[in-house]
């Protein structure tokens, strides 16, 4: 993947980290976006743009470390000028901004969930999700890319864990990225979506504990990134929302660290 050109956003920690770091070991030139960075902390979990851009670096690929608030259209809009500046074009936009765990999350009758969650999965998810793919297109346009949406997908859930503002929030990544590849078809770009499993990312970790069982780690979902550049007939998958256990059984790879 020498040569390719990636923006991972949301990649401080958690699943955003683990696709950079799975695109660093490949070769690729990942810019590395979060709103949180060394000098600017949000969270007391850990992770910030420099960490993992230096990860990048270390697995062989170069990252670049850019503090962006995804709420902040203009900001976004100057990273994708920058991309443009330097690169003239993208390979592979990954939009996976969301701020779903600043808040309590649990389950329960839509009446009794604070409404700030609009706010953390809607406007900072789906809809950090469609800037950034409104801003990134031309320079996808231009190399021919792929955008990938990271979402949920259960086709046996009425509805997803009771929770209305995050079975909003991934619905709407789902049709989010059935819209957008309908419109990016013609232009040679695939958009598509996404679904990571029970992963043990930083915020897991902290609530649950490192001794909770089971879980993917935060790379595997970015080895089903990867396949997916790698396979030149990937636009047979645009607008769907994929698994990644479903990935990984088509592609053939696994999760080094499960744990």
């Amino acid at each position: 993947m020498e040569g390719t050109v990636a923006v991972v956003t949301g990649a401080a920690r958690g699943v955003g980290r683990g696709v950079a770091l799975v695109l660093g070991e490949a070769g690729a030139t990942v810019y590395v976006t979060d709103r949180e960075s060394r000098g600017d902390r949000h969270s007391d979990l850990p992770g910030t743009v420099e960490d993992t851009a230096e990860q990048v670096d270390a697995r062989g690929g170069r990252g670049v470390p850019v503090q962006v608030d995804h709420a902040d259209d203009r900001a976004v809009e100057a990273l994708f000028r920058r991309v443009r500046d330097a690169h003239g074009g993208l390979d592979l936009l990954v939009a996976n901004a969301c701020n779903g765990n600043a808040l309590p999350f649990h389950g329960g009758p839509f009446w009794t969930l604070p409404l700030d969650h609009w706010h953390n999965m809607i406007d900072i998810g789906v809809r950090s999700h469609l800037v950034s793919a409104w801003y990134a297109a031309p320079l996808l346009i231009e190399r021919g890319g792929l955008a990938v949406f990271t979402g949920f997908a259960d086709s046996e859930a009425e509805v997803i864990a009771g929770h209305v503002f995050y079975d909003l929030a991934m619905t709407g990544v789902s049709r989010l990225a059935r819209t957008l590849a309908h419109d990016l078809r013609p232009h040679g770009v695939t958009a598509l979506a996404v679904s990571p499993g029970f992963t043990r990312t930083e915020a897991i970790l902290a609530a649950l504990g490192e001794d909770v069982p089971g879980g993917d780690s935060v790379e595997f979902p970015g080895r089903a990134v990867r396949a997916l550049l790698e396979d030149p007939d990937v636009a047979r998958h645009a607008g769907r929302t994929l698994p990644v256990t479903d990935l990984a059984r088509e592609y053939g790879f696994g999760d080094r660290s499960p744990r």
